[in-house]
């Protein structure tokens, strides 16, 4: 149990080279638009932020989980095939895309006796986009982990990552954003509380103004991060 556990932390340490910390996910053009201005404005787009990971990223991740793949692969085409509809803005398109073959990439030449491979072979012969929900969500199953396991896991990464951009972007402190991320998990158990569907039908973007942040990401004049 203990060797489980140190290999599903060292899957959410931030020293893989993922690519993760290239993205900033719609902080950075909020912060320079104006839509964060202090430290109560951060928690609001954090505590946002997470909200649109549950409600829209995890019913897919818990869909792909459960697909009987690859015995019944027209279901999770389907699944994959909505979940590409659903990314609407362009450059979280790309980091998807990019995160996916890292991910993927990084958990092969850890289990290479895993058969992981066959993920992308599968995606490549059916001519869908290598997306990092599907790909994480069906890498973790075959490793032998649970859903909630893959629930916290993602949960995990994308508040690190969020914390991460606001510390490069000067929103606060390394100590204050270390501090902050600790509080969040005391919410994590109320968030994800919220996750026991595996309907993907019932996925829905709620928060719409850090879309729409997002999709101004490439006007902002100086940019640390690529979305």
């Amino acid at each position: 149990m203990s060797t489980r556990l140190a290999r599903l932390l060292h899957l959410a340490d931030s020293a893989l080279p993922t690519g993760g910390f290239a993205y900033s996910y719609g902080l950075e053009s909020s912060r320079t638009f104006g839509l964060i201005r202090h430290p109560a404005g951060l928690r609001n787009y954090l505590y946002s932020y997470l909200q649109q990971v549950l409600s829209l990223d995890v019913p897919f991740l818990s869909s792909c989980f459960s697909a009987d793949w690859p015995t019944e692969t027209q279901h999770l085409r389907g699944i994959v095939e909505e979940y590409d509809a659903m990314l609407l803005v362009p450059g979280l398109y790309r980091a998807s895309l990019a995160q996916s073959k890292n991910w993927l990439k990084l958990l092969c030449s850890f289990y290479p006796e895993s058969g992981l491979a066959s993920i992308q072979a599968w995606f490549r012969a059916e001519n869908l986009p290598l997306h990092f929900v599907p790909v994480l969500a069906l890498a973790l199953r075959r490793l032998g982990y649970s859903c909630p396991e893959l629930h916290t896991l993602y949960l995990h990464l994308m508040l690190r990552d969020q914390l991460s951009a606001a510390i490069r972007l000067g929103c606060l402190g390394p100590m204050e954003g270390h501090q902050l991320q600790h509080e969040f998990y005391a919410l994590f158990d109320h968030l994800l509380a919220e996750a026991h569907t595996t309907d993907y039908r019932t996925a829905a973007r709620s928060a719409t103004l850090l879309d729409a942040a997002q999709m101004l990401h490439e006007q902002v004049y100086s940019r640390l991060f690529q979305n």
